[in-house]
């Protein structure tokens, strides 16, 4: 493997990423599925609900009969009786008849929609007031209508979300199959580096980038293992990526990416048996230096080597913009890419800012409260909401107050020569 310095799109980069296959599928027990993707579809056993159920309390009613009714002028109707969930209805509702039903009760034969007790009033004598009309079906929860028996309930490839869970429980999916959470191990290079703990002489700084990448992959549902600090020499740096390539599917490496007389990362993968190397800088700023390699795997898979930048805030924009989304990629999600699914809110940019054009800038904003315009409306203009602002917070790579004050990034197109303020635009949160 010869080293090189060959600078690709974001697209190609992304590209090279969307290449490595989702990881192998494994089961997974119900209160432990919480963020995984599932790996097969779950097929319900029976009908939810397993049959027509009230949504509200109130009236089981037939829709006909309230037909034109309102407040000032009511239908009356006779009721036969109430359901309760314990106990199905033994009758049937008949034309001029209805039944009082709590939420969840059985829908008795013959009623097809429930008027809520708020528009209704007891008259005595069984006879109730009827103040509004209903639609058939209005307020009541249909057979098979959340999953249908033999159908799917939750697809291939869906991220379950606490929502999601609660569909498992409810068609009774005590155990599903997920793809496998990724297995990160995070490296940090270099001699000037010291531990949190340590008091760093001139020259020696302490460690962040440990720290900050793994909690980046824990946030993201991965395992993180932390090996320490590396320091430059090849034969150290080339026995943590043996080691870290062992029992990870993806390896953080920071520092030692950028062409630089200690930077050794290129070197240590040429020395691992049929790693290739894929990238070697991507037209991202920050973050420009970032390695990209394919190792194969003992079980016939592969590991990706990530040569992460050693500056805090270039490495952390990276593992934001593309690291993320690619350990989302490995977990199963088809979408990890798609930046118009990412948490995102609408901003209007508070001053210029500058780029350079070849290149996708992402820079770090602090969003504020939209500010009154000058007739003293702020938030609603003309019914419009006005989008809050996002103060560009620009600094060097290496200095992390740009990301502690920072509540998103919003990108500037490798196209543009940079970005107008007052003008609108998607703020990832971050």
């Amino acid at each position: 493997m010869t080293g090189f310095f060959n600078v690709l799109s974001v697209e190609a980069f992304t590209d090279l990423l969307r290449a490595f296959p989702p990881l192998g599928t494994e089961p997974v027990e119900l209160h432990h599925a919480d963020g995984r993707v599932l790996a097969a579809d779950v097929i319900a056993a029976e009908d939810l609900p397993l049959t027509d159920r009230a949504g509200m309390d109130g009236y089981a009613v037939r829709a006909a009969d309230l037909f034109g009714t309102t407040e000032t002028s009511p239908a009356y109707l006779e009721c036969d009786g109430r359901v309760d969930i314990e106990h199905p209805a033994a009758f049937a509702v008949a034309p001029g008849r209805c039944a009082a039903i709590v939420t969840g009760g059985v829908m008795p034969e013959g009623a097809d929609a429930v008027i809520m007790v708020e528009h209704t009033h007891e008259l005595g004598a069984s006879t109730v007031e009827m103040r509004r009309a209903v639609a058939p079906g209005e307020n009541v929860m249909l057979r098979g209508e959340d999953a249908m028996a033999g159908a799917p309930a939750l697809v291939t490839g869906t991220r379950l979300r606490p929502q999601e869970v609660g569909m498992l429980a409810a068609v009774g999916a005590t155990g599903v199959r997920v793809h496998r959470a990724p297995r990160v191990v995070v490296i940090s290079t270099g001699d000037e580096l010291v531990p949190p703990e340590a008091t760093p002489r001139p020259g020696q700084v302490r460690d962040v980038n440990s720290h900050t990448l793994a909690a980046l992959v824990r946030r993201a549902g991965c395992e993180a293992r932390c090996l320490g600090i590396v320091p430059d020499e090849l034969d150290a740096l080339e026995a943590a990526l043996r080691e870290g390539l062992r029992d990870a599917d993806v390896v953080l490496l920071s520092g030692g990416s950028s062409v630089g007389v200690r930077d050794l990362t290129v070197a240590a993968l040429s020395r691992i048996e049929g790693a290739e190397l894929l990238a070697h800088g991507v037209a991202i700023s920050p973050g420009k230096p970032t390695i990209l390699a394919r190792v194969p795997g003992e079980d016939g898979g592969c590991r990706a080597v990530w040569g992460l930048p050693g500056q805090v805030t270039s490495a952390q924009v990276v593992m934001f913009v593309l690291g993320v989304p690619f350990l989302h990629h490995l977990s199963g999600r088809a979408d990890a890419f798609d930046r118009s699914l990412w948490p995102a809110r609408r901003v209007r940019l508070a001053r210029n800012v500058a780029s350079r054009q070849g290149r996708e800038d992402w820079v770090r904003v602090r969003i504020e409260a939209a500010p009154c315009d000058h007739e003293g409306i702020g938030g609603d203009a003309g019914g419009d909401a006005v989008p809050p602002l996002a103060v560009p917070l620009l600094g060097k790579s290496g200095l992390l107050r740009t990301l502690t004050g920072a509540h998103a990034l919003v990108r500037i197109p490798a196209r543009a020569e940079g970005l107008i303020a007052g003008s609108e635009h998607d703020a990832y949160l971050i």
